[in-house]
């Protein structure tokens, strides 16, 4: 019987040209993004100013995390304590957890079977909040066009969760763009890889210029490459509170160069992502997520449904996987357990029952595509699952 004999959470190396950066930095000292020494510019600065770049954005902020760019947009945007947030009910926490971070509530919005946002669900919801933090959860876009042009036509507005979007498209706009702020993550599973830190981009000058003051830039705002004019400040300054959660020049150094070859990296991961898919189309009892044809991807996750299954069989066939090397994820589960959790679980943000989304998150299966993966790795764990998924099934 074959077995899988990999990690699910070993990444690749640093590249070399990033190691070689961030020891420049440690040798000269000058962490802190505003610390720089003559006419020199922090690799922060740098950074923020590349990235805007590479999305085609005026305005980009580096901070702590993605979980602090999303708090961040919020409060850029004018969230208060107490107001209501339209979100997904397929997530991660720290998507909830930007929303009780400023003291607002979330709406969840149900998740259909191609795991978007229910633009149906949503269009009953518009009416009860102001803005969206709209997560493009697991990589899947919704059809970003129809979702505008709804949340334009009720005055909500889009703040983009892009954690697992940073490469990725819809209609040929970059994942972020949509919206009036897109958010990022570097964390160490995402696309880039500072061990932690985000990236938050908008075209809105007074929005950047929140966010910055936000993000505890003193006054020294005029340090952001990419920022707005100094005279956008000028009344927002006194009013903006600091809530500190800046990118240092370390993490900055290390994210420059991955930048660089995300579109290398994003072609890797979709042959290993197209070939899991490949491997387990077909299986008895087993649903692939069909990709919208608008929708520029990048693979670094893959997830599938196992549709109308008891909760019995599902951790069955997880167990059976898992003995041949296989980890893979459950959203159905009635605990949460590490990265993994569902709406109902974050009981600091009571919701209302989503029968639709618990009938889907009931038979999702999540599965991580690190790079360190090969595309033989990727034939053989395909293999593992349609035949464990089968023997499974053919039991039912």
């Amino acid at each position: 019987m074959e077995v899988f004999k990999g990690s699910f959470t070993q990444q690749e190396p640093i590249p070399d040209d990033a190691i070689d950066a961030a020891v420049a930095v440690m040798r000269h000292g000058r962490l802190h993004r505003y610390n720089t020494a003559g006419d020199e510019i922090a690799e922060t600065a740098l950074l923020e100013q590349e990235f805007a770049a590479l999305v085609g954005a005026k305005y980009c902020l580096a901070v702590a995390s993605g979980g602090y760019a999303m708090a961040t947009a919020l409060r850029a945007v004018g969230v208060k304590p107490g107001d209501k947030v339209l979100s997904n009910a397929f997530t991660l926490a720290p998507v909830p957890g930007a929303i009780a971070a400023v003291g607002a509530e979330p709406v969840f919005v149900d998740v259909t079977d191609g795991l978007v946002i229910d633009l149906d669900d949503l269009a009953g919801k518009l009416d009860q909040a102001k803005v969206l933090l709209l997560s493009h959860m697991r990589g899947h876009i919704c059809d970003m066009d129809a979702l505008m042009a709804m949340c334009d036509a009720a005055g909500v507005t889009v703040i983009e969760d892009c954690a697992h979007t940073m490469g990725a498209a819809w209609n040929g706009v970059a994942s972020g763009r949509q919206g009036a702020i897109g958010c990022y993550s570097c964390q160490t599973y995402k696309h880039v890889n500072a061990g932690e830190g985000g990236l938050l981009v908008t075209d809105d000058a007074e929005m950047a210029a929140r966010a910055i003051m936000l993000s505890g830039s003193y006054m020294l705002y005029e340090k952001h490459l990419a920022g707005p004019p100094p005279e956008t400040f000028d009344r927002i300054k006194y009013e903006t509170p600091n809530i500190s959660g800046r990118m240092d020049n370390l993490r900055a150094a290390l994210l420059r160069p991955q930048l660089r070859k995300l579109e290398a990296q994003v072609a890797r991961w979709n042959e290993r992502y197209f070939t899991l898919e490949a491997g387990m189309r077909h299986t008895p009892g087993l649903t692939v997520i069909e990709r919208a044809a608008g929708e520029s991807i990048v693979g670094s996750s893959i997830q599938f449904l196992l549709q109308g299954w008891a909760a019995d069989k599902v951790r069955d066939a997880l167990r059976r996987c898992l003995a041949r090397g296989v980890e893979l994820k459950w959203f159905g589960a009635a605990e949460p357990l590490g990265f993994t959790s569902r709406y109902d679980s974050w009981r600091y943000a009571p919701s209302d029952p989503l029968p639709k989304s618990d009938a889907v998150l009931a038979g999702l299966i999540d599965m991580r595509v690190p790079l360190t993966f090969s595309i033989d790795d990727c034939t053989l764990i395909a293999r593992i699952i349609r035949e464990e998924v089968s023997a499974v099934y053919q039991q039912a």
